[in-house]
């Protein structure tokens, strides 16, 4: 059975994925590594779900730490960029790059990410950035798959519904939040970071 490091954005986009690298005789080491989600509350949220879920698979869960000083550092210039743009790309250079070091430490020779299903992310910038680190850690192959297809999305939303994940409702990052504060009345109030959710002191 093969080994592949999984780098995790959260919880409704791993499972289905977990699931069918599981059935498919596929070992996955979950890495979670995202510093560019903001506030470190919406981080450890985001953590425990994808713990959650992969401790009752018997799944390896890795916690890259929140790095969020050094990705504010890595993007610093490109706060008014649009989403899929620049600053995306950077932000994926980032997380794969992590991604690919900790296979490399690790003796694994396969990664790939989480971020090839979600809605939000542009594939060819998420396979952009996979390449990029594969380059730098000799051994380390990215696996670059489009994890939307399949069936996948449709069990995707399957398992959020198993397993009653938080499924929130936008990338995590301070940046990004526009969209998700002006519909934040056609949210579910469970989606809802806890900043937004009514009743509390810092909500908008």
């Amino acid at each position: 059975m093969e080994t592949v490091l999984l780098h995790s954005c959260c919880a409704p986009c791993s499972a289905a994925i977990i699931e069918w690298m599981l059935k498919n005789d596929i070992t996955p080491v979950v890495y979670y590594y995202n510093p560019n989600i903001f506030p470190r509350d919406e981080y450890e949220k985001r953590k425990g779900e994808i713990t959650r879920y992969c401790e009752k698979l018997g799944i390896r869960v890795i916690d890259g730490d929140w790095e969020h000083d050094l990705w504010r550092e890595r993007v610093r210039g490109l706060e008014l960029e649009p989403e899929r743009g620049a600053r995306c790309q950077c932000c994926f250079d980032l997380r794969l790059e992590k991604a690919a070091q900790k296979c490399s430490e690790l003796g694994i020779k396969r990664f790939t990410t989480t971020l090839a299903s979600s809605r939000w992310k542009t594939l060819s910038q998420v396979d952009a950035a996979g390449h990029a680190a594969e380059k730098k850690y000799p051994g380390v192959t990215y696996w670059e798959k489009n994890w939307r297809k399949g069936g996948l999305q449709d069990r995707r939303g399957e398992l959020i519904k198993i397993n009653n994940f938080y499924n929130q409702q936008w990338c995590g990052c301070e940046f990004s939040m526009g969209h998700m504060v002006q519909n934040r009345d056609k949210i579910e109030e469970k989606n809802l970071p806890d900043f937004l959710k009514k009743g509390t002191s810092d909500a908008q």
